[in-house]
């Protein structure tokens, strides 16, 4: 009862205290030009954060017909967070080129080295700025399908266009968990599988992307395993991408596949889109693949987030366990920019080789 009795008491001390009656006119003329919040008082007023808006929902049609996707890399600061105005420059330069579409947080974008708020704030703020001009497709997948189900929302609401999704990796699963896991995130929107066995230790069987494509939500497959799997897809009407740039332009132009998810695309992204866009040419897939062999000679993104900080694009700065490749490599790249154009390779400035002590590894951050 006390308690009550003193929380009466400060209600009555706290009440609004209205003006004195004469100091009224002086009260509504300080006052007078109060408005309420736009938001409440006007119909279908946009909130661009708002995935359910009819002016940010995407159909799986339209992520279906994009033939250049660059799986994007994260630039950091020299302590680890993200470097967002060279972010937003590497976008930039992608969009300018002709990409159509960007996987932000993916395997070269290191969103296995993200926290999932981080993950989630690039995301946003991938749509909040590019949004109008490129589909952004965010990496919400897991090996954890509730927390694949939880970061896929969180994608959506805050207006992913696409969702890419990867196999429950390391302990794996069956072919009936496969498609139960793919199934729990599917009804959210538009969406990609990604089938790279080579990093989760296990296949996708063809088995599991026909069940699971029944669901109109299904956008189509990034596939790794090669190209005569994608031509068993692509025959069967599912729309594949190809998730290897040494191969992608045969798969596109002989064996059916709608384009590309591309690394390379971060460095010459001009030539990528010639690739996928232009018709056959096997003398500009020829003079590509040394690049491309070149980045993949360790895993990925070492070999990008070694090129690129040699190009003065961004930072030389890793998380680890990345670390840049040796100097040998490095002038490699050199004289691989050389023979290739600089013309054709992101940045303006002149290529570097780089000495070790100008990386900066951050193991905490």
């Amino acid at each position: 009862m006390a308690a009550l009795k003193s929380y009466g008491i400060g209600l009555r001390e706290s009440a609004i205290q209205f003006p004195h009656p004469s100091r009224w006119d002086d009260y509504k003329r300080k006052n007078a030009r109060f408005l309420s919040p736009k938001a409440a008082v006007i119909p279908n007023f946009h909130l661009p954060m708002r995935s359910f808006e009819v002016k940010n929902r995407t159909s799986a049609e339209e992520i279906k017909s994009l033939r250049l996707i660059t799986a994007i890399k994260t630039p950091y600061l020299p302590d680890g967070r993200f470097d967002l105005e060279a972010y937003d420059a590497l976008v930039h330069v992608q969009i300018e080129n002709g990409v159509e579409g960007v996987i932000v947080g993916g395997t070269t974008g290191e969103g296995q080295l993200m926290s999932w708020d981080e993950h989630i704030m690039l995301i946003g703020h991938t749509v909040n700025c590019f949004g109008g001009s490129v589909k952004v497709i965010g990496n919400t997948g897991s090996n954890s399908t509730r927390e694949a189900i939880h970061a896929t929302e969180q994608g959506f609401a805050v207006g992913m266009h696409a969702a890419l999704h990867i196999n429950p990796y390391y302990g794996k699963t069956s072919m009936e968990g496969m498609v139960s896991h793919f199934d729990s995130v599917l009804p959210m929107g538009p969406t990609i599988i990604y089938n790279v066995p080579g990093r989760t230790g296990q296949d996708i069987p063809p088995r599991v992307i026909h069940t699971v494509a029944q669901s109109p939500n299904l956008a189509g497959v990034k596939e790794c395993v090669g190209n005569d799997r994608i031509e068993q897809y692509t025959g069967n009407g599912i729309v594949v991408w190809s998730g290897n740039d040494d191969q992608c332009h045969n798969a596109r132009w002989d064996h059916g596949a709608t384009g590309v998810i591309s690394v390379t695309s971060n460095l010459v992204p001009g030539l990528m889109r010639e690739l996928m866009f232009a018709g056959k040419n096997t003398s500009l897939n020829s003079k590509v693949l040394p690049l491309i062999e070149w980045l993949f000679d360790e895993p990925n993104p070492i070999g990008l987030n070694t090129a690129l900080a040699q190009l003065g694009v961004v930072r030389p700065v890793f998380r680890l366990p990345y670390v840049p490749l040796p100097l040998a490599k490095r002038v490699e790249f050199v004289n691989l920019v050389k023979e290739i154009g600089r013309e054709n390779f992101v940045g303006e400035k002149d290529v570097q080789i780089l000495d070790d002590n100008d990386f900066i590894l951050v193991g905490r951050y």
